[in-house]
């Protein structure tokens, strides 16, 4: 259907469909989904609404009803839940949709569970250890299931839980980078996730679509704000930033240019770009020089001349990658 789409766009842009056809010409093409196509997306659209009400609806109502409900009532409710949608789950007559709403559903109780262990027993533990516990418990589920949504909601706890354990005790290399320790951890998990699946998506026929960018932008947000943060703390004196920074945005445009023709993530790496520099321009002309009107128009005129080349650069990159 994408292709479809992009295939039918460059027609249109190089008027080899005439404007009084071009209606014909996608309706020909099958890109308006059919009625069947519409009832389909309400139906799996309402079952997923529903799992997910279910799930959160024990939250509530353990909450709720917490001071009329036992300390056993409380967890037998949640446990029952549990063994309910994981029932479902390998019930032989369910479809693979019903399946994959059940798993999730029994994901998300886990974390309920253990919220309401921590909660009733008042264990003291450090919240990562929340996040850490409930993506082991559930790594099982999520590699049966072979879900991407799956995937993408274990890979978001570990990221938390990665976060809040530098955020807390630091690393290795706490020394060097202490007070950054929870964004380096980011970068490098997600960088390390983005490479793993675009391996299995190239050896191992791993979907793609909206997970893979998602992973880039969890690799890209704080690899950009450990350079903002350099910028704005401590100038431009040495970091291990400096260099991890311009290695990414090459492994960027080398990957998603050359290798296998990206625009979303090309962008994403031009958007960086574009507020480091920004920020950069601010602490030059701004913060360490004199205060004058002239700087603040200089900076407005470079932000409109960096962004304006940027998207001429980026719509001829997209002409190119529809050929």
């Amino acid at each position: 259907m994408a292709t479809t789409r992009r295939e039918l766009v460059s027609l249109i842009e190089q008027n080899v469909i005439p404007p009084d056809q071009v209606t014909r010409a996608v309706t020909t093409a099958g890109l308006h989904p059919s009625a069947r196509a519409w009832t389909v997306f309400i139906d799996r659209l309402l079952l997923w609404l529903g799992g997910l009400a279910l799930a959160f609806a024990v939250l509530f109502f353990v909450a709720y009803n917490w001071a009329e409900m036992g300390r056993w009532l409380r967890f037998g409710v949640v446990q029952a839940a549990i063994v309910l949608a994981i029932g479902v789950a390998v019930w032989g007559k369910a479809s693979p949709t019903v399946k994959r709403v059940a798993l999730t559903a029994a994901s998300l109780l886990v974390g309920v569970l253990l919220a309401l262990f921590g909660q009733v027993y008042q264990t003291g533990a450090d919240p990562w250890q929340l996040f850490f516990s409930w993506a082991v418990l559930t790594l099982p589920w999520v590699w049966v299931a072979r879900f991407e949504l799956l995937w993408v909601l274990w890979l978001g706890l570990l990221n938390l839980a990665v976060g809040l354990y530098l955020r807390t005790w630091g690393g290795p290399l706490s020394v060097l980078i202490s007070s950054d320790a929870a964004l380096w951890g980011l970068f490098g998990f997600n960088t390390l996730a983005l490479a793993v699946w675009e391996w299995g998506a190239r050896f191992r026929s791993w979907p793609r679509q909206w997970a893979v960018r998602l992973l880039a932008v969890g690799s890209g947000v704080p690899v950009t704000l450990l350079m903002m943060t350099l910028i704005v703390d401590a100038g431009l004196s040495w970091s291990p930033v400096l260099a991890a920074y311009p290695l990414w945005l090459a492994a960027l445009y080398g990957v998603y240019r050359c290798w296998r023709p990206e625009l979303f993530m090309i962008a994403g790496g031009c958007i960086s770009l574009l507020t480091v520099a920004t920020l950069l321009l601010a602490r030059v002309l701004l913060w360490e020089g004199e205060w004058q009107e002239g700087n603040l128009m200089l900076i407005t005129i470079a932000v409109l001349a960096m962004g304006a080349g940027a998207v001429v650069w980026l719509k001829r990159l997209h002409r190119e990658m529809s050929l």
